[in-house]
């Protein structure tokens, strides 16, 4: 008698690629909820003793133009279809869905602003990306205006491999670290020897930096 051990099929690369997005979709939509209720509640993702510094003029103009529309079409859509219950439900609650979704999304960046503090500056992309830079690892941080379309978010540059954690194809900060730290996005995570980013406020950035690296 022959033992028999079952193994699980390997993921086809379609079924990765969808898994993948699953997940992806998933965390969007748990950043969203987790962003309406720190608006709701007043809390803002800023760590103690530090001061929280926007990034989203860029695309506010854009976000807020969707979700005026949006929220527009959900009564017009209701109107045509008012007399198939089984056609205006469901479109009804992906209309309410959808506009909650862009307002969430609008509020992850208001929510979680970039931060300058006693243990270092946190880099943040609404609810997708979180960095901890702690004063120890950070060599030095300027202004520095990049503007590059369709750009990966991590390349190769002369200080190192960089993440660009761009508003509108832009980043006007530089900061080069002294070592590699670890910066997650999504599945996987990534060692990272600088780090570009978006500040509205760049001289109040700067002047909050300069009180802990002169």
């Amino acid at each position: 008698m022959t033992d028999v051990t079952s193994t699980a099929a390997p993921r086809t690369p379609l079924a990765a690629r969808v898994a993948k997005l699953a997940r992806a979709a998933w965390r969007a939509e748990i950043g969203v909820w987790k962003s309406l209720y720190r608006w709701l509640f007043r809390r803002p993702r800023v760590p103690r003793g530090a001061s929280g510094f926007s990034y989203h003029s860029p695309v506010l103009t854009i976000l807020v133009i969707f979700i005026v529309l949006s929220a527009i079409e959900i009564p017009i859509v209701d109107l045509i279809v008012h007399d198939w219950p089984w056609v205006r439900i469901p479109l009804l609650a992906a209309g309410i869905w959808g506009v909650t979704w862009m307002i969430g999304l609008l509020l992850g960046f208001l929510t979680r602003p970039h931060a300058v503090g006693p243990e270092g500056i946190r880099a943040r992309s609404g609810a997708e990306v979180d960095i901890d830079l702690p004063w120890e690892t950070v060599a030095s941080v300027e202004k520095s205006r990049d503007v590059l379309e369709k750009a990966p978010k991590i390349r190769d540059e002369p200080h190192g491999r960089t993440l660009a954690l761009r508003m509108q194809d832009e980043t006007n900060v530089l900061v080069i670290l002294e070592r590699p730290v670890t910066a997650r996005l999504g599945d996987t995570a990534a060692e990272v020897d600088a780090v570009r980013l978006w500040v509205d406020d760049l001289d109040g950035f700067m002047t909050a930096v300069r009180t802990h690296i002169p």
